[in-house]
């Protein structure tokens, strides 16, 4: 097979592909300079990202593909992945392995050599295969499988040169036709020759002829019509074409070969190839180690997995909860002096006082609030979080919840995205993309609400402060909030498993899917590169997007507390609409008039509340806790209404952006709506029982 030789004035594409956790992501963040989101586990791309390179001269427009076992479509990112390398025009496709686990890799490198001749084999992780005793000898491998091989360290850009080298030399190197890597049963090679010269007549360049016949004779119906699409021209309705292959079927039947078994035949043909590869090419390869397995066995293991899953979590929060205190504290002193300079400036060239008190008093001193209350547990909890991912202990908290998940009629794959919407219920939505069954993604679309995302936690830790340790001080009083708070996340896991099982009864019964995880060896962090990525990537971006709602969020409830209509504030008459409700709840009409008001974002809920309470509609006494705690008590505070507001915080309507989300993901409406009356009935329900309990032991 020949390819014209590419000119400078095309833009050369270039595919990342590979097995999930193989460095792709890290790889496609190396050569680009982009932020693409990596972790140490599976399921982490679930789309196309392109960047561009430019290599000497010419510029080079590089894919991250979502990472995949096999292209023998069975899930969303194998067809992502098998569609792109097929049909997506890309001119090289660089296969990246694992180099402790090269002969699993092997399988799809080799699905990956039947489409396309134009293709590098790269070699990631050499430095960690090496410290395991792993040694691959690249140039029996090239000579293998008859293309380039190259060894890397994704997260060593210096190692990265010489592949940049062999993806210039490809662009302008004309590629020659060569033999099958892989060669299968006497019967279904007999079979793809007699079709070749018929498909050729009708292919010519645009696709491997030899696996478009492999795909005629496994009869795929949807793969088939895309290669119709791409190469302009029928296939199946040829009947040159269609006798052939009836030939062909009658043959293969007669020596026991029908579909089923010919897809068989296929895939262990396949996996006997890179077997046979791995053996002659890899040296002392060890696989899992047996401090991994040792490891696996108390983590994963059924008697201390739990346990362990809740001590990881209480150190998170506990860490997130010390560490964010000063730092707290010091951006509100900043936050407050900046005010009173800006009113001062204001005032002395002239703004009129409404004008002042709209934007500073109004906007800025909510902006400094959620700046100082948030930016701190965020740029702690992020890079926690974001090291346990790295060092291969968050997919193992997935892997446990898995056998719970299909328990509630859900797929283990539920207990990723959930992960996932810790940090953000949004990204949570988008991830659940990895499921393969729709009615098993709608409910983990559903219930991502559930996971407590950062914008809720600063809230949530300010009222366990408050209400509950306030007497206790120092290291128990941190370790103290750190259990309560996990026994929130907890709240909302149960939510998650309930709902789960429910919709699994009722709107969406359906069948369970499969379920395959594999397990990331335990890595070292790289602590710098992870607390950096973590802070540019989630932190800023978090508090970026709840500062922008903020500030007019702010002003609004401002103008709101300081227009009056018959002479009552339009925010108390808002207020007081809602009271009734937010009684019957065990809160009032601030409250829940808060949660409305704060759709947008869950992170200026409690500011909303607090710029109500005032009778200026602003923040300007709130410099500590203690003045939040006076303000909240002094309004009718109790301990049961801060367990109601976290109840409701966590068990509540999912924030505009998710909701946005939602929408994009299902294309409906109504499971949008879906979305928002669930979570939303489920918090109303549990808080008026709650309360009806409070009420009636009160009174005894």
């Amino acid at each position: 097979m020949k390819h014209n030789i590419k000119t400078p004035e095309r833009l050369f594409t270039v595919a990342l592909a590979g097995n999930p956790n193989v460095g792709k992501s890290t790889l496609f963040n190396a050569l680009t300079g982009m932020n693409r989101h990596t972790g140490n586990w599976a399921g982490k791309t679930v789309d196309n990202a392109e960047g561009r390179v430019r290599i000497g001269e010419e510029l080079y427009s590089f894919y991250d593909i979502p990472g995949t076992y096999s292209l023998m479509s069975s899930s969303p990112e194998e067809e992502i992945a098998r569609d792109f390398i097929c049909f997506g025009g890309a001119d090289l496709t660089v296969a990246v392995c694992d180099a402790s686990a090269l002969e699993r890799n092997l399988n799809l490198v080799l699905q990956i050599l039947e489409i396309t001749d134009s293709c590098i084999v790269c070699i990631n992780l050499i430095d960690e295969a090496e410290k395991n005793g792993v040694r691959i000898d690249y140039r029996k491998l090239s000579e293998e499988l008859k293309v380039p091989v190259i060894g890397v360290t994704a997260r060593k850009k210096r190692t990265l040169k010489p592949l940049l080298e062999l993806i210039s030399e490809s662009r302008f190197t004309e590629k020659t036709e060569r033999k099958p890597v892989v060669r299968y049963d006497r019967n279904i090679e007999e079979g793809i020759e007699k079709l070749l010269p018929f498909i050729e007549d009708k292919n010519g360049t645009a696709l491997s002829s030899r696996w478009i016949a492999l795909k005629l004779m496994e009869n795929d119906s949807s793969l088939i019509s895309g290669i119709e699409g791409y190469i302009g021209c029928g296939l199946r309705g040829n009947p040159e074409i269609s006798e052939i292959l009836s030939e062909i079927r009658k043959s293969l039947y007669d020596n026991g070969i029908n579909g089923n078994t010919l897809r068989e035949k296929i895939v262990t043909s396949i996996m006997n190839r890179g077997e046979k590869i791995a053996l002659s090419a890899v040296e002392n390869s060890p696989g899992y180690t047996p401090r991994d397995r040792k490891a696996d066995r108390i983590i994963t293991g059924r008697f201390w997995s739990f346990p362990i899953m809740a001590l990881m979590l209480m150190v998170v929060f506990w860490i997130t909860i010390v560490g964010a205190n000063y730092p707290s504290e010091g951006l509100s002193w900043v936050f407050s002096n900046l005010c009173e300079g800006f009113i001062a400036f204001f005032s002395s060239i002239g703004v009129p006082d409404f004008i002042t008190g709209l934007l500073i008093d109004g906007g800025f001193r909510v902006l400094g609030w959620v700046v100082s209350v948030m930016l701190p547990p965020m740029a702690v909890f992020f890079p926690l979080f974001s090291l346990l991912e790295d060092s291969g202990l968050l997919p193992r908290i997935a892997y446990n919840l898995d056998n719970t998940f299909r328990k509630c009629g859900s797929c283990g794959k539920c207990a990723l995205t959930m992960c996932m919407g810790f940090g953000c219920n949004a990204a949570g939505v988008t991830g659940t993309r990895i499921i393969d069954s729709p009615k098993e993604r709608l409910i983990a679309v559903i219930t991502n609400t559930f996971a407590p995302c950062n914008g809720r936690y600063p809230a949530i830790i300010t009222l366990i402060s408050l209400f509950f340790i306030s007497s206790v001080s120092g290291f128990g009083g941190s370790v103290l909030s750190a259990v309560i708070l996990t026994f929130v996340v907890f709240l909302g896991i149960l939510a998650t498993f309930g709902v789960s099982k429910l919709l699994s009864k009722t709107l969406l019964k359906s069948e369970k899917s499969s379920f395959v995880m594999e397990l990331p060896p335990y890595r070292r962090p790289a602590f710098i590169k992870v607390i950096i990525r973590s802070f540019l990537e989630k932190t800023l971006s978090v508090l970026g997007r709840a500062a922008t709602v903020a500030f007019p969020v702010g002003a609004l409830i401002w103008l709101l507390a300081n227009t009056e209509l018959e002479g009552v504030t339009l925010l108390s008459r808002f207020t007081d609409f809602l009271d009734p409700v937010g009684r019957l709840m065990g809160l009032d009409g601030v409250i829940l008039g808060a949660f409305i008001i704060g759709l947008p974002a869950n992170e200026i809920v409690l500011p909303i509340i607090l710029m109500a309470y005032m009778c200026s509609g602003t923040l300007s006494e709130t410099e500590s806790l203690t003045e939040i705690g006076r303000i909240l008590t002094d309004n009718g505070w109790t301990v049961f209404t801060a367990i109601n507001f976290i109840v409701f915080s966590v068990l509540h309507w999912p924030c505009s952006t998710t909701l946005l989300t939602v929408k994009k993901e299902t294309g409906s409406i109504k499971w949008t709506l879906i979305s928002f009356i669930i979570p939303t009935l489920l918090g109303f329900s549990l808080c008026v029982i709650l309360n009806f309990l409070w009420n009636t032991i009160t009174l005894l």
